[in-house]
């Protein structure tokens, strides 16, 4: 199947916890030829140790995540990557800042602004972000068929602070496109309608600020 063309160079597909933001940017890779950038989460060694105790491992954490995901996008638009038109990343950088905010003590997180700030600077911005929004009880069922241990501790009120935390984010930022899919429990896999759909929409030129769509 043609695929629509899309108009953007960089984009950043988000959501919650298990919201398939994974699972959609490597269907878009496997329809565009294009640099796909994924998120190496299983490589933080603090991941398992959060889950049991925020406060003691918050930090080294977010710290870790930072500075890999800062390596991953600071090679956009290098020589190496020249001869991509199109990257998709399965997260983008300000994500960082959003869960710092969110896991992070205030006096530790002002620490760790600091550092988000003068890393983020040289970082470009995606030319859209794709947001899928789940509710919260089908995020924990998504969570609890993939079956990551660390994960089985997470709780509904973990995953709707950091739900707030992006709505927050995406309220102040007047710069980017962002487009919201309401997926209530689409699967795209299964339900190529919806897939469809979203590449429809990905394909159109659109103003910053945010639009909410359902595709259900």
């Amino acid at each position: 199947m043609n695929q629509p063309q899309i108009p953007y160079s960089y984009v950043a597909i988000e959501g919650n916890i298990g919201s398939g933001k994974t699972t959609l940017s490597e269907m878009m890779a496997r329809d565009y030829e294009c640099n796909l950038i994924l998120e190496q989460f299983a490589d933080n060694p603090f991941l398992p140790y959060f889950y049991e105790d925020a406060q003691r491992y918050g930090f080294p954490l977010e710290l870790f995540f930072m500075t890999e995901r800062y390596k991953q996008l600071q090679a956009l638009g290098t020589q190496q990557d020249l001869f991509y038109n199109f990257h998709i990343a399965d997260y983008t950088f300000v994500k960082t800042l959003l869960f710092a905010r969110n896991n992070l003590p205030p006096d530790e997180f002002r620490i760790f602004q600091k550092l988000y700030q003068t890393l983020e600077a040289s970082l470009p911005k995606p030319d859209l972000i794709i947001y899928l929004h789940r509710p919260i009880e089908i995020l924990l069922s998504q969570i609890s068929k993939r079956g990551r241990s660390y994960e089985l501790q997470i709780k509904a009120e973990y995953l709707r602070e950091i739900q707030n935390v992006y709505f927050e984010y995406f309220r102040s930022e007047g710069m980017i496109p962002i487009l919201i899919f309401d997926m209530q429990d689409a699967n795209l896999h299964t339900e190529a309608e919806y897939y469809q759909e979203i590449l429809r929409m990905i394909a159109r030129e659109h103003r910053p600020g945010i639009q909410h769509v359902r595709i259900y």
